[in-house]
């Protein structure tokens, strides 16, 4: 690098905090400095965020006149983030190096959580680097000066990429940056990450179709961080493991090793996960009041700052938290990171290990609490694949014409658009490099008529083309859209509050209205009890020393990785011939054994299936350890594909390993594989669309699809429509908009939505070639063995009502553990 002005002062603030350039950090600004675009990969807490800002910092003062200028240049550096929660900590980072450079450069934020004040002043005058989430961006472009806001931007910086990219907020992204290169085609886009597998595609994703990538730069760390795994081992492990029986019995464990740490983050991976922790830790450990929080989504804004302030502050010993806390804010006191139960993705293992020692040169460790034996198998697995730096992939969505319907309206409420030259610019983001004019000009018609079977009804045109431009010019519209703005659909939230009037967070919907007068649940950390809803508020008071129920949220489950599953297979595969390799798979030597004794341990070529017939009937359970997802709907189709050989119903669970089709007959498999080809790939989609019920997965899909697209409005705040009516609404335009028009995009999307993300269709069908190549192997067992247990189980969560699960399981332990 050239020594500068810029790079002269920059060199002195390095020099007067004690640092030192780390060399991937010279190299991106080195190339940013000579006007290039590209990605930087590196490892959490090696200084990613000083790699570009100190340069830009650098750029500034090097274009710095020797007279001030009387007037701002405005906003010339936008720093898009995926969470609220990093903007602080980005901005007491970004700004702390402008001051202490001397810069009178302003930084300034922008989320869902900035005042009306704050947005006042921004509309007066903008900052000179802003802060923003996704929302919020589309938010500016939906200003009528919008063009005027960004004409001298010159540099567009996405941090924490891999979180965003895969995503449709990460697709409300790559719209943004096609117009901002449209509006400054000298716009320089870089990209932040950590943990991303396929980063060259990240890049393109990142910088559009027209660029030139061989004119971009990769920046990739070349010293990964160290990072130590360390499992928490019980004592005994249940030969019938069933999932969730372990964690909080090594709470004794847990607390050791946070005793032993100055500050601990404790990941679960729900959010009614970290109430259970809480307060499991609180009953047994008193002494932790005060010193220890919680911290997940839907904790009130105040006490997840209060949170994040106190561990800044080193005031806290331990907190409990979800993916909420899990990307790039620098908590530096924090020493100790734990991981309850399987994270089910090494990159999000890595993430979250990366919490600890966050900071240049500094190990992370990390500690993982199984919450059920065969988990233990998992714990060697992250560790392997830590090692061996190995990553998921994140592919991008594609053609997701919800998220451009949007984009067109937001446009329109702005200064409006001309056709032409926005579909050119739409074809430059990669989500849509495949978009043809029919396509186009369905949603040209679908945002000024709400498409061709919703003519007639005013309330869906939205937007007039007037003298060449598509605009919004009714201010209810523009209003009611402004409101509905974002890609992220959840079901409706109720407040809870206090009587005092202390606001703790909010709950589901559903969750809410099935409660009555007196109810005692845990949330936020307390036991309250239900007084009343009104108003979308559920009113709580205190409930101390009563026991209550957790509080439920949807989507609490993930699927595992294709990367991690690998890795599962091939550590079981010699887990018998290495018992002493990992003290993890030693421990589970008992397991093991009574796997191998009563059906074996599949080896990497072998598929494996047991039989066996209890008093519920007959179970059939297929083990490909391609996690829920995929077996979720491979063990539809199989069910279908046998009950055409024979009259049959099943009744289907599954789990990551595996899959049950529970039947009261019996099912010949010799027989059913020698007749048909039963894990062929044929006529696969086909054989998806009649085995499940299609129509009625994509009716809920289309749900969230229409509430994007601004089909649907859900509601004033305070005044949101309920979900059960917004449901209903949906359903009613998705059979008119079916039986209408053969060429609905919106109504395609959804059914596709469903094969790509709710069936995992493509690694479905890659599953189903693997196994192709494998040798299958039917064993008739007795029993239930220790990988098909966990599935029963499993299944009996969504049945069981008045007897408790756990005296339920416990008798079936007994059953199944008892001699021959």
């Amino acid at each position: 690098m050239t020594k500068s002005r810029g790079h002269i002062v920059a060199e002195q603030w390095f020099k007067d905090k004690n640092w030192k350039w780390a060399a991937f950090q010279k190299e991106a600004a080195a190339a940013y400095l000579a006007g290039k675009s590209g990605l930087v990969n590196a490892p959490t807490g090696s200084g990613k965020t000083y790699s570009l800002w100190v340069p830009i910092l650098i750029r500034h003062i090097n274009s710095k006149p020797k007279k001030p200028l009387k007037t701002s240049k405005g906003l010339q550096v936008l720093w898009i983030t995926p969470l609220r929660a990093l903007s602080k900590d980005l901005f007491r980072n970004m700004e702390m190096a402008a001051l202490e450079m001397n810069l009178t450069w302003r930084v300034g934020i922008r989320t869902g959580d900035t005042g009306t004040k704050e947005r006042t002043t921004q509309k007066k005058q903008m900052p000179d680097a802003l802060i923003i989430t996704p929302e919020s961006l589309h938010i500016l472009f939906a200003q009528k000066n919008s063009s005027e806001i960004f004409k001298n931007l010159h540099t567009v910086v996405i941090d924490e990429w891999h979180e965003l990219m895969g995503s449709k907020r990460g697709t409300q992204t790559e719209l943004a940056l096609a117009r901002l290169r449209s509006i400054n085609p000298g716009l320089q886009t870089w990209g932040i990450s950590a943990t991303i597998g396929n980063l060259d595609e990240a890049r393109k994703v990142l910088l559009g179709m027209k660029a030139d990538v061989a004119d971009s730069v990769v920046v990739k760390a070349k010293n990964n961080k160290k990072i130590i795994v360390e499992s928490i081992i019980p004592e005994k492990v249940e030969t019938l493991p069933w999932s969730g029986y372990m964690g909080t019995r090594l709470v004794d464990n847990v607390v050791k090793i946070v005793k032993e740490g100055k500050t601990t983050l404790l990941f679960t991976n729900t959010r009614s996960q970290t109430e259970i922790w809480y307060r499991t830790i609180i009953d047994r450990y008193p002494e932790f009041a005060g010193i220890m929080a919680l911290h997940h989504a839907s904790l009130d804004r105040e006490l997840r700052d209060w949170v994040e302030e106190s561990l800044h502050n080193e005031k806290l010993k331990l907190v409990i938290c979800t993916a909420s806390l899990d990307l790039g804010v620098d908590f530096r006191p924090v020493e100790t990171v734990i991981q309850v139960g399987s994270p089910k993705s090494i990159s999000r293992f890595v993430q979250r290990a990366g919490r600890s020692g966050h900071q240049p040169g500094a190990a992370s460790k990390i500690y993982f609490c199984p919450t059920n034996s065969l988990e233990l198998i998992e714990a060697v697995s992250l560790r392997e694949g830590v090692e061996k730096n190995i990553l998921e992939d994140r592919p991008p969505v594609i053609q997701a014409f919800d998220v451009l319907a949007q984009w067109m309206i937001t446009l329109a409420v702005g200064e409006g658009f001309g056709e032409a030259q926005l579909f050119e610019e739409v074809r430059d983001a990669y989500g849509y490099q495949f978009i043809n004019r029919e396509e186009w000009e369905w949603l040209l018609g679908y945002i000024t008529t709400g498409s061709s079977s919703l003519t007639v009804y005013d309330e869906y045109k939205k937007v007039e083309r007037i003298d060449g431009r598509y605009k919004v010019t009714s201010r209810r519209i523009a209003h009611r859209h402004m409101l509905s703005m974002g890609t992220i659909v959840s079901e409706t939230s109720l407040t809870v509050k206090l009587q005092n009037g202390r606001y703790l967070g909010s709950v589901e919907e559903s969750f809410a209205t099935r409660m009555k007068e007196g109810d005692v649940f845990v949330f936020a950390g307390m036991t309250v009890e239900f007084i009343r809803i009104h108003e979308m508020t559920v009113t709580v008071k205190k409930a101390e020393g009563k026991r209550g129920f957790l509080v439920r949220w949807a989507g609490g489950r993930m699927p595992l990785s294709s990367q991690l599953s690998a890795f599962i297979r091939e550590r079981l595969s010699d887990a018998l011939e290495n018992p002493l390799k990992e003290k993890e798979l030693a421990k589970l030597q008992p397991l093991l054994s009574l796997q191998q004794e009563r059906s074996i341990i599949p080896r990497q070529n072998e598929l494996l299936i047991e039989q066996c017939e209890t008093r519920e009937g007959h179970h059939i359970f297929i083990f490909p350890f391609e996690g829920r997802l995929v077996h979720e709907g491979m063990s539809i189709i199989l069910a279908y594909r046998i009950s055409k050989l024979q009259p049959i119903t099943f009744s289907v669970a599954m789990n990551d390993y595996g899959f049950e089709l529970l039947s009261d007959q019996y099912v010949d498999l010799e027989s059913v594989l020698k007749e048909t080809d039963l894990f062929s790939i044929k006529h696969l989609v086909d054989d998806i669309y009649q085995s499940v019920n299609a129509t009625e997965m994509a009716k809920r899909k289309f749900r969230e699809i229409s509430a994007i697209a601004g089909l649907m409005f859900q509601g004033y705040p305070g005044k949101y429509m309920k979900t059960r009516q917004l449901q209903a609404s949906s359903s009613l335009l998705f059979t008119v908009m079916s039986k209408y028009e053969d060429n609905n995009l919106l109504v395609k999307q959804a059914y596709q939505e469903v094969l790509t993300y709710q069936l995992e269709e493509v690694r479905m069908r890659m599953a189903l070639d693997r196994i192709a190549t494998q040798k299958i192997i039917i064993k008739k067992t007795k029993k239930p063995t220790p990988l098909s247990f966990p599935i029963m189980v499993d299944r009996l969560r969504e049945q069981l009502t008045s007897e408790k699960l756990d005296d339920r399981i416990q008798k079936m332990i007994k059953q199944y553990s008892d001699a021959d």
